[in-house]
């Protein structure tokens, strides 16, 4: 049995904290806010984020970030992309020297303004130290089927395969199986890009654009991140497998998909603004575009789909406008 920290409370957190008691680890998940912290512990439900599943007995839970990191073997980062610099750098402050727990990325993104994936935050952020301990998660998996022990399977991935396959054997069983994988960059970029062409297939579902539109954005979508994704130093296989192929394929036509239910309202006429605004959790794939769009053009990686999210986010492109710019692009070779 190990001690688990699992720092958010979203839908995610909760549920892999539920998958970790359920692992029979010591398990406590930490929230910002100390209310919602002190509501869960009350009603044993995270009614917010997760209403569908009861919270195990015995999970911990609290609102003191070192009461929750201390001592354990493993911490679980399931925070937004967009704040997790300054939870990770907080949780340094609550590290002793002599303490060296393995870390789990479980967020999916790339920061805008640093273009660094959330490894690279982490390597930032927790110090020299701790950069071989750095694991990040990708792979197909819904929250909730996660917390209800549906069967899943995922990719751990680290620069130390060694170390990948310690949190492999921690996380998997119950439901969950996960396999180890040194490929970081792969697994990264497929988990945070695939949210971009999720958005562009709901738009395509949302305005009735039909079925073979769907596949073709799917596909060449797969293209696009595997071509950057391989500029970046990763390998093919990677974005052909849970990470990549495996993820998009469930975030563009999966009903639970809120990347693809954003596309949904787009495609129905509704503005980014007032979708976003009626939300209760993040759309990641909305600020995905943007570290896409300025990735690709720093690495000089042609990705037209996402070239087109982005104008259609950013700069009031209408869906017309977006399918006659894709469909009238100069022919050539599907592969490269």
């Amino acid at each position: 049995m190990a001690r688990i920290a699992v720092l958010g409370a979203g839908n995610w957190g909760t549920a892999l904290s539920i998958h970790m008691c359920r692992r029979g680890h010591q398990t406590t998940m930490w929230t910002r806010t100390p209310a919602h912290g002190e509501a869960m512990a009350r009603e044993r439900v995270n009614r917010r984020y997760l209403p569908e599943v009861d919270l195990p007995d015995d999970l911990e839970i609290t609102s003191d970030l070192g009461l929750a990191a201390s001592g354990a073997d493993l911490i679980v980062c399931a925070i937004p992309s967009h704040a997790m610099g300054e939870a990770l750098s907080l949780l340094s402050t609550n590290l002793s020297a002599r303490e060296r727990p393995q870390f789990l990325i479980a967020s999916k993104g790339v920061e805008v303004d640093s273009l660094e994936t959330m490894a690279d935050v982490a390597r930032r952020c927790l110090g020299s130290e701790h950069h071989d301990r750095v694991v990040v998660l990708g792979g197909p998996s819904f929250a909730v089927e996660v917390a209800e022990a549906k069967p899943c399977a995922v990719v751990v991935a680290a620069s130390d395969l060694a170390v990948a396959k310690s949190v492999q054997r921690q996380l998997s069983g119950h439901g969950l199986r996960a396999y180890a994988s040194d490929d970081v960059v792969g697994v990264e970029l497929g988990g945070a890009f695939k949210n971009v062409i999720a958005l562009a297939t709901g738009i395509n579902d949302g305005a009735g654009l039909g079925l073979n539109s769907r596949a073709a954005l799917i596909t060449r979508g797969l293209a696009e991140i595997s071509r950057l994704a391989i500029a970046m130093g990763a390998r093919r296989s990677t974005l052909s497998g849970l990470a990549g192929l495996g993820d998009l394929v469930l975030t563009c036509t999966g009903s639970l998909s809120r990347n693809r239910s954003v596309g949904i309202a787009l495609g129905q006429g509704r503005s980014i603004a007032e979708i976003l605004g009626s939300m209760n959790m993040v759309a990641e794939g909305v600020k995905n575009t943007l570290s896409a769009q300025r990735m690709a053009k720093r690495e000089g990686i042609e990705m037209p789909i996402v070239d087109t999210m982005h104008e259609i986010l950013y700069r009031g492109r209408s869906i017309a406008w977006a399918v006659e710019s894709l469909m009238q692009r100069s022919l050539r070779a599907e592969v490269d």
